[in-house]
């Protein structure tokens, strides 16, 4: 289940954000400024003797993917990916989520320029894990997660991360269509609507570009892993939806309303490997639930997934032309949340 990548969008703007320690300010900083200084050009790393022929297959994979963005998508991939950073750890950052003890609806930051987003980022996961001490003190439910790829969303050149090179062509190549399509358009505060846009965006992209390069057997396993994560998705959601109604009722006491919860949870799991069972075990769902499920994993699938449908619908009903559909979607700037929200939820069939 863990194919997918999370884009952590705009870390760069959180050098500027009123934040309560300089700490915070520091390590955003230092982070950003470590990939960049250690960011070198494609070419450079393409001619060098000390370069693993299997990088050199991924960076070179990655030109042709640009490529294919700016002519066939028409997303912004000019001066973007065309330098590579080796950072020497797994993960870029690590994003702390939160949410209520007894509430589905995740915590949010406010940032300068992009507003409110429901995540906080750090390049040091022991940060990461401190802030996430912090606010599981005072109740909540919290998740940490290591991040692969985020953008600056064009105010600097991204290079392409150690943290996410090795990743099959197919995922590598929509991780990078969804990130230039936060480029394209991204609408401050707005979350689920810019991580929903870009995740049909990319995974669109992934499909035209393994069939535009002749990779049928490719995209037919690309198509399956799609379908089973949505079913997936679709167990989590629900299970979402069951735990609202439960918070939704008055409790004798905190312990029964957790009594309901962790049944509630429970059941999520039970469905789940079923699921995984019917799959051949490609969900990997036994090392999915070593890390804690509770209301700040549910929310961090709900960002993604609630309007995917609704941009996925909207793409077939213009034929699948891109530009007619992003004209659309860019319209929507002009609306405000809720009126955006439920546009997009309008286009999902009953």
């Amino acid at each position: 289940m863990n194919r997918r990548h999370a884009s952590f969008a705009g870390l760069l703007c959180l050098s500027l954000c009123s934040c309560s320690t300089l700490r915070f300010y520091s390590q955003a900083l230092g982070g950003q400024a470590e990939i960049l200084r250690k960011a070198r050009p494609v070419s450079q790393v393409l001619a060098s003797p000390q370069t693993k022929p299997k990088l050199k297959r991924k960076l070179t994979t990655v030109a042709g993917v640009r490529v294919f963005a700016e002519r066939e998508l028409h997303l912004p991939a000019k001066g973007q990916y065309d330098r590579y950073s080796d950072l020497g750890r797994s993960h870029a950052v690590w994003v702390v989520f939160a949410a209520p003890e007894f509430s589905v609806e995740p915590k949010k930051w406010s940032y300068p320029l992009i507003g409110k987003l429901a995540y906080r980022g750090f390049f040091k996961e022991s940060l990461a894990q401190q802030e996430a001490a912090r606010i599981k003190a005072e109740g909540n439910d919290v998740f940490v997660a290591g991040v692969a790829a985020y953008s600056t969303l064009g105010f600097l050149r991204d290079p392409l991360l150690n943290t996410f090179i090795g990743r099959d062509d197919a995922d590598l190549a929509e991780l990078i269509f969804h990130e230039l399509t936060h480029q394209r358009l991204y609408l401050r505060g707005d979350t689920d609507f810019n991580e929903a846009f870009a995740t049909a965006v990319g995974q669109e992209g992934a499909r035209r570009w393994l069939r535009a390069h002749g990779r049928l057997k490719e995209l037919a396993q690309y198509e399956k892993e799609l379908r089973v994560e949505r079913e997936f998705v679709k167990l989590a959601l629900q299970t979402r939806d069951e735990l609202k109604k439960v918070y939704a009722l008055t409790y004798r006491s905190r312990e029964a309303g957790l009594l309901q919860k962790k049944a509630v949870l429970t059941r999520f799991r039970q469905r789940a490997m079923i699921l995984d069972h019917r799959n051949g075990g490609s969900l990997k769902i036994d090392r999915w639930f070593k890390k804690p499920v509770n209301n700040a994993r549910l929310a961090t699938l709900s960002t993604y997934y609630d309007l995917l449908p609704g941009f996925e619908a909207l793409l077939k009903r213009h034929g699948g032309d891109l530009e007619r559909f992003f004209t659309e979607v860019e319209f929507m700037r002009k609306l405000k949340h809720a009126e955006r929200t439920q546009r997009v939820l309008s286009w999902i069939s009953p």
